[in-house]
């Protein structure tokens, strides 16, 4: 018996990642854009990380994200707070996020909308509106966290079912990279499109 406990020691500790594999996979998702994603997730494959493995060090990078970003956002608002052109562009902001909460059916406070702005854009502007909602450190960065690591489900999910019909890594990578780029903008397009047609449809029914 004593000499199996150190055998079975053994064999979970050789079946842990190594340090070195798991700081090259969250240095690419600190990089503060999406296309951290699809290249941390192919080199975690290639590494032998395991998917719940993989989602930590991406939460991880987030929180690193938060502990960084606060401060410079907190000096940010306290010098919009003072200067009336600055005072007035955070206002046409707080507008613009309102208008996003009205697609996902509620307010730009809301829980929802907060973590769909994070999801649709950054975990950034997702924390920004957060900030301007009135939550605090706790509250609106696990908004923003929430919004930011679906997000990472998303891309994470389809880099993973490209690559197993595309074996090249570089080309999936920049295959889901030119899709992250253009899948957003062409939804901006098809909201703006629809946003301006529902009123000429109300003049013509009425």
């Amino acid at each position: 018996m004593t000499e199996t406990i150190p055998h079975l020691f053994k064999f979970l500790l050789d079946r842990l990642p190594s340090a070195s594999a798991m700081q090259s996979v969250l240095a690419l998702f600190l990089i503060p854009v999406g296309g951290g994603i699809p290249a941390g997730v192919l080199l975690a494959k290639t590494k032998g990380l395991t998917w719940p493995v993989t989602t930590l060090l991406y939460l991880v990078s987030d929180v690193i994200l938060a502990i960084a970003f606060e401060p410079v956002l907190q000096v940010i608002a306290f010098v919009c707070g003072r200067v009336p052109l600055l005072r007035r562009v955070s206002a046409a902001m707080r507008a613009a996020n309102a208008r996003s909460a009205a697609h996902f059916q509620g307010t730009a406070t809301g829980p929802v909308a907060l973590v769909m702005i994070a999801f649709g854009v950054d975990p950034m502007t997702g924390r920004a509106s957060a900030l301007a909602a009135g939550h605090g450190f706790l509250a609106g960065w696990a908004f923003a966290i929430a919004g930011d690591m679906l997000y990472f489900g998303v891309i994470a999910f389809s880099t993973l079912r490209l690559n197993k019909y595309i074996k090249d890594p570089d080309t999936t990578m920049w295959i889901i990279l030119a899709l992250m780029l253009l899948v957003p903008m062409v939804v901006r397009r098809f909201r703006s499109a629809r946003a301006l047609s529902q009123p000429q449809a109300q003049e013509n029914v009425a």
